[in-house]
């Protein structure tokens, strides 16, 4: 068991933006990014990106998660209504929002306290648009920073390999 008592992502759940509650559970064998985004980010041009990765893999078995945090800068101030507007509105989102979370301190999301113990100090978010890949057994297979792009090669190579492993 990890942190929280949750020994793969799939002992974890999330609340969407519209209130509902998303276990984890419900990604057994799929692949999933979950991307700590904000709207007021100098990074904020990623959820272009992230759209395209989910179009892009979704029939493979991929979901993108992308959840809104406050913790970094400021850069996510407004509430769940006024971020799925702006995410429709401007990049036409349509993959899952989840509800804002704290990801880093005492207070953040159990799923962010997994991961740090999954992977270390060194994987935790230290910025909007961090990402955690996690693979189709609910582990955590690799984590990206924020200044890697969700379109950079070594993105798409992790995607793919983890994909892969739902074929075989």
């Amino acid at each position: 068991m990890g942190i929280d008592g949750a020994a793969t992502a799939y002992d974890l759940a999330f609340t969407t933006i519209m209130g509902e509650n998303f276990a984890l559970s419900n990604l057994q064998g799929k692949v999933a990014l979950v991307v700590n985004t904000a709207s007021c980010c100098g990074f904020t041009g990623q959820y272009a990106d992230l759209q395209k990765l989910w179009e892009h893999y979704r029939d493979q078995g991929f979901v993108l998660l992308g959840v809104p945090s406050n913790d970094f800068g400021g850069q996510e101030p407004d509430g769940e209504s006024e971020i799925k507007t702006f995410c429709d509105a401007t990049y036409g989102i349509d993959f899952p929002m989840m509800s804002k979370v704290h990801v880093k301190g005492d207070a953040a999301h159990p799923f962010y306290h997994w991961a740090a113990g999954a992977r270390g100090a060194i994987a935790k978010p230290r910025w909007n648009f961090h990402k955690y890949l996690i693979g189709p057994g609910g582990h955590l297979a690799d984590w990206f920073s924020t200044v890697t792009k969700p379109s950079s090669p070594k993105v798409i190579r992790a995607i793919e390999a983890q994909l892969a492993q739902i074929k075989t």
